[in-house]
């Protein structure tokens, strides 16, 4: 482990800064970020000139208006400041190209064979800092053998020691009142509330290489990554410091407070192994085509799409996937921008499937004073084609299936649904029920496969089928002659049945309160052919029911 060194970067008020890069109105003044939490607004992310106030995070919104009323507030907005962090990642990759996110506000880099290049790690340090101050963001870093080790740095290295939930020093309490500090805050009584501390000097938050044990002995136990509770008890227990844990057995450790405690512990002292994970880079699937002069005309913008298209294929083709939704943007001379967007039903990397779908929609096209600049882009791609390992004739019944694939249906389902919209051509599936209800599913068709072999049921089932109607006739589980069912007397001529269908017992539906059905199929003078069931009765009373009609 000695020959591996990770870089953590923390910024502690991302979302607050964030906010102040956006919006210059709100330089100079106390600023705040605010969350929801158990039907209340806590602080989560404070500018400086908050924390200078006395507010910190976590602290309800009343109490922070209260101590300063000219606080700026606004609501958090987690997919902004994941997507600002994300944007940090890549900034960072000036430094390694081994970076990984850890939300909510913490990059870690694989900085091993890279600090040379800009003169060691202090001086990666100084360039990271140089860089965030320009940025406007308050960096905190630390440089170690490990990631846990190089997070604990970050967040810990030249702060002063604090108990969990308070804000109580323990090097300046007494040893006999360390055993109630748990319980007491000391800035709700008067003292001078806690404070983030400005980072030490670069050589505290680096730990030499070999050195990690006795750069962490001196920590806060918060400093292992620990959930809030396990600290709680742990410092209840009088273990405060890393040194504390390290010396304490590991079976009773993992016993009493959990397997986590040990796996941090170890983690950070490059028992463990930690990597550090990059972020793979989105795949972006996009052409453009720019006119010296601007186009107008139909068969122009066919003709730019007829050379875009080629260009984005074979570019799907070369990764293996295919695309499900594609864009066609269309920017003006006026520097406006017209865009449609359409669906295919099968993944697909063939020109020849996407341009009719794009040619149906340039009958809505405004070209205004004519189209400078075409872009087809696949804004929603899926793999093509599984790549898998098989034998002679598993491969052979493959390209066979392949070869007879008709992928007529999938075109006519993306040409009615680029008009009407995919999600609304749907196709029946069968389900896995005897309830008469149940027995189909209706599903879209543009993300289900067809199915040509539908289970056959133990009896016929009627064409049409509507909710139960009552049936006046004697409550009794033989057939009668004759009923009464839409003011209408009816004689029966044949029958057939019964056939018994039993609720599923595992599910309370309303519609099968009356207990186990048997069905026939009746022929009445009429000429009518209906489904006919006497309900045995369960939590409702028993009775004669009819459901469905036999075409």
């Amino acid at each position: 482990m000695h020959g591996r060194r990770i870089l953590s970067l923390w910024f502690p008020r991302l979302g607050a800064e964030r906010l102040l890069r956006l919006e210059s109105g709100l330089l100079g003044g106390p600023v705040a970020v605010v969350r929801d939490q158990s039907n209340m607004q806590i602080l989560s992310s404070l500018s400086v000139e908050a924390e200078e106030q006395g507010l910190r995070p976590g602290q309800p919104m009343r109490d922070a208006l209260a101590m300063c009323p000219t606080l700026i507030t606004r609501l958090a907005n987690p997919q902004a400041e994941a997507a600002f962090l994300t944007v940090l990642r890549r900034w960072a990759g000036k430094y390694s190209p081994w970076v990984s996110e850890e939300p909510p506000a913490s990059l870690a880099i694989d900085l091993t064979g890279c600090a040379h290049l800009f003169g060691g790690e202090q001086a990666v340090l100084a360039a990271v800092e140089d860089d965030c101050a320009a940025l406007g963001l308050t960096i905190h870093a630390g440089i170690a053998d490990t990631v846990g080790a190089a997070w604990a740095l970050a967040r810990y290295a030249g702060q002063p020691m604090q108990l969990a939930r308070t804000g109580d020093a323990v090097d300046q309490e007494a040893r006999a009142t360390r055993v109630r500090a748990v319980k007491r805050r000391n800035w709700e009584r008067g003292g001078p509330p806690p404070r983030l501390a400005p980072p030490g000097n670069r050589a505290s938050r680096i730990a030499l290489p070999g050195q990690t044990r006795t750069a962490l002995s001196a920590l806060p136990i918060a400093a292992l990554r620990l959930p809030e509770d396990a600290v709680i008890s742990l410092t209840r227990l009088g273990l405060r410091r890393v040194d504390d844990l390290i010396g304490t057995p590991r079976a009773a450790l993992a016993r009493r407070f959990g397997k986590d405690v040990v796996r941090r512990l170890d983690q950070a002292l490059g028992v463990e192994p930690e990597p550090v994970s990059p972020a793979r880079p989105p795949m972006h699937f996009a052409a453009r085509l720019s006119f010296p002069d601007p186009i107008g005309l139909e068969s122009d913008i066919l003709a730019g799409i007829d050379r875009l298209l080629p260009v984005l294929t074979k570019r799907l083709q070369q990764k293996g996937r295919g695309a499900r939704r594609v864009v066609l943007q269309l920017f003006r001379s006026d520097r406006t921008m017209q865009w449609f967007d359409v669906g295919l039903a099968r993944p697909s990397a063939t020109p020849d499937r996407i341009r009719p779908l794009l040619a149906m929609k340039l009958g809505d096209l405004d070209a205004g004073f004519g189209i400078d600049t075409l872009r087809i882009k696949a804004s929603v791609t899926e793999p093509l084609h599984a790549h898998q390992h098989k034998g002679h004739l598993d491969a052979a019944a493959e390209a066979s299936s392949r070869l007879n694939t008709n992928t007529v249906i999938d075109d006519l389902i993306g040409k009615i649904g680029a008009r009407i919209g995919l999600e609304r051509v749907t196709r029946v599936h069968p389900a896995d029920s005897y309830i008469p209800e149940k027995t189909s599913l209706t599903l879209a068709a543009a993300w289900s496969e067809a199915v040509t072999d539908w289970p056959k049921p133990p009896a016929p089932r009627p064409l049409i089928l509507w909710s139960p109607e009552p049936v006046n006739a004697h409550e009794v589980p033989v057939l009668p002659l004759s009923f009464r069912w839409r003011r209408r007397k009816l004689l029966v001529l044949q029958a057939t049945g019964p056939a018994r269908i039993s609720p599923e017992w595992w599910l309370d539906d309303p519609d099968w309160r009356t207990g186990v059905r048997d069905y026939w199929q009746v022929t009445t003078d009429s000429g009518e052919r209906l489904w006919l069931y006497f309900a045995h009765g369960g939590t409702m009373s028993a009775g004669w029911f009819c459901q469905g009609s036999f075409a």
